[in-house]
């Protein structure tokens, strides 16, 4: 039994009931080892290959085909920001740099603190409530940078209390 099956195991086996057999289950197990490691180290894929009788390579190639994976160690809060035209048209593009801005980093990078990573994405389908963003795969919508520093305000309030408990 890997780590993802020791600790999951209930939600494993809710998840292999919706599909007709292991190899289906790939794409919503590698949801679950994110949410566990907060981005897909070789170990996730390994145990989430294992899971799904495939080859660790296949899980790879999979996780590095979809923009909802991450390879690569991201702050507690993923920040990712439409820029496509239409959200552009409405200020995406200027909402994206004054939130580098504030986080102090670059795009795709993380904050210091580890808190926050953010990036610009090409169309999460929201247009109509643009500028938008997705943290952790939840909208957060019709955004203003007024209301930007307060969600990071409220989010940074939110990991010193779970640091603390």
């Amino acid at each position: 039994m890997n780590a993802l099956e020791t600790k999951y195991a209930d939600r494993i086996a809710q998840i292999r009931a919706k599909y007709p057999d292991k190899r289906s289950t790939v794409m919503p197990l590698l949801y679950v080892a994110q949410e566990e490691y907060g981005w897909l180290p070789d170990e996730a894929l390994r145990d989430v290959a294992e899971l799904c009788d495939l080859d660790p390579t296949e899980v790879k190639t999979i996780a590095g085909f979809y923009t909802m994976y991450s390879e690569k160690p991201k702050g507690k809060y993923w920040l990712q920001v439409c820029t496509d035209l239409p959200c552009a048209l409405v200020g995406a593009d200027e909402f994206f740099a004054e939130l580098l801005d504030h986080l102090g980093i670059e795009d795709g990078g993380t904050t210091e603190d580890g808190l926050f990573t953010a990036e610009h994405v090409m169309c999460l389908a929201a247009c109509d409530r643009a500028p938008m963003l997705q943290c952790n795969f939840h909208f957060e919508e019709h955004l203003t940078m007024e209301l930007m520093r307060e969600k990071i305000a409220q989010w940074r309030a939110e990991a010193a209390r779970e640091a603390e408990a």
